[in-house]
């Protein structure tokens, strides 16, 4: 079995060494245009702020690491045509420039996703810069040692964490972006207000609701970002707006969302047999509204790249779909997300009702006991539970990991009342705080006295 593999981050990396447990006879080729694989862009903010140390660190395989699997690593290799009816792939060398051609019986679409560039005036200039990949990381580091001012322009989870990044850095940072609010995708405005007020008493400027026009530079580099509604003055620009998916190869071959986005079944195979996709440049199954969606993260890309695998000679392990689970650290704030929000419940026309809580994680009379303020989305007539959101400056994120099952599981406000939970003094109550939320929501019953004969 000749198995051709594009491109080598999270799903590939996930896809190609499983490929070659499960399939020691194969001949598995992979084709990557950068001089580096399986990059953990999540902790691009980490190197940048200094936390990591040695960017080694963010790198989890490696050609030497395939290479000894049997795997024929080619590097610096650009695809640049696909015909799945022929099952042909035409390559460039991009050293030599050379181009050949090569076949294959399984091909591995893992092309991932990049950043959106908005095509604006003055977007060429200097110091205006995308983040991504490794390059672009030791780009910023570089380039920030000069900077006094720092502009990033999207208020998502990268673009967060790279204001917080920059602002222990000793830098004057401006927040840019279109929504009112930040986060606004992954946290309801109780949430996310809570990282705006530590921004602005660290001196974060945040220019929310408004929309990028222009750039302007001087001796080619940036000077001046131009909105809808001011004039900033910085020295250097990251745009961190979102990300689109990779897909142009296979435009026309496959079955695609409207962005892009390959559409795959429950065992990662497109609509062309034999030719399969995982991680940043495909759709999902979403289990909260049931629709394809384009959500990409880490967690979905390794999960996908693995069932590739398992999927490749004939379908065994379905998808499982997903919640959009995510986590974030931002100064003292613990905070992570699944599922829906109520403000995007709204968006997808879902009658929905909320139960918010704000206990303390464990007994007052424990040396501390922090808030913790834990936010569940269900649906108002079946009371399924669609989403959830926690916030703390207390470590209890991994709740959400436990609402994410119990979301994909389908299980009902009710039911998260009375889950099995064990209690111990160091790490929470008798009742633990998402029985509380589930206790809270719980409808009133009617109680009528008996009337005895």
């Amino acid at each position: 079995m000749k198995v051709a593999v594009i491109g080598c981050t999270h799903a590939g990396t996930s896809a190609i060494v499983n490929t070659a447990k499960l399939y020691p006879d194969a001949q598995i080729t992979v084709y990557e245009r950068n001089d580096n694989i399986s990059f953990l862009s999540c902790g691009i903010a980490l190197y940048v702020g200094g936390v990591v140390k040695d960017p080694d660190g963010l790198f989890y395989s490696s050609p030497q690491k395939l290479d000894e699997l049997g795997v024929d690593t080619r590097m610096k290799h650009e695809i640049i045509s696909v015909d799945t009816d022929r099952k042909t792939l035409k390559v460039r060398n991009l050293v030599t420039s050379e181009t050949f051609d090569d076949t294959y019986d399984k091909l591995i679409v893992t092309t991932g996703s990049w950043p959106i560039v908005p095509k604006l005036e003055g977007i060429d200039l200097g110091n205006i810069q995308l983040c991504k990949n490794y390059s672009h990381s030791n780009t910023i580091i570089e380039k920030a040692k000069e900077a006094k001012h720092i502009t990033v322009v999207g208020a998502g989870y990268i673009g967060v964490e790279l204001v917080e990044a920059f602002q222990q850095n000793g830098k004057q940072v401006t927040l840019i972006d279109s929504a009112d609010r930040i986060l606004n995708k992954y946290l309801d405005p109780e949430f996310s207000g809570k990282i705006e007020q530590s921004f602005r008493e660290r001196g974060i400027e945040m220019a929310l609701g408004q929309t990028v026009t222009s750039f302007r530079g001087e001796d080619g580099k940036v000077n001046k970002v131009i909105t809808d509604k001011s004039e900033i003055d910085t020295d250097m620009v990251i745009l961190c707006i979102g990300f689109r998916p990779n897909t142009e190869l296979l435009k026309g071959q496959v079955d695609m969302l409207q962005n892009g986005a390959i559409v795959v079944d429950n065992y990662m195979q497109t609509s062309k047999q034999d030719v399969f996709a995982a991680g940043d440049c495909c759709s999902v199954h979403y289990n909260p509204t049931g629709k394809m969606m384009y959500i990409p993260l880490a967690t979905n890309a390794v999960r996908m790249g693995t069932l590739v695998a398992r999927n490749l000679v004939q379908p065994t392990t379905p998808y499982m779909g997903t919640q959009g689970t995510s986590g974030l650290k931002i100064y003292e704030h613990n905070i992570a997300s699944t599922g829906l929000t109520e403000g995007s419940a709204k968006d997808e026309r879902l009658d929905v009702e909320t139960v918010s809580i704000t206990d303390h994680y464990r007994p007052e009379f424990m040396p501390t006991f922090e808030e913790v303020t834990l936010k569940v989305v269900y649906e108002r007539d079946s009371r399924r539970m669609l989403g959830a959101q926690v916030i703390s400056r207390v470590d209890v994120t991994q709740s959400i990991n436990t609402l994410s099952v119990c979301i994909q599981n389908r299980m009902t406000i009710d039911q998260l009342a009375f889950i099995d939970f064990f209690f111990q003094p160091h790490y929470n109550k008798p009742w633990n705080f998402l029985n509380t939320a589930g206790l809270h929501a719980l409808p009133e019953i009617e109680t009528k006295t008996p009337v005895h004969a």
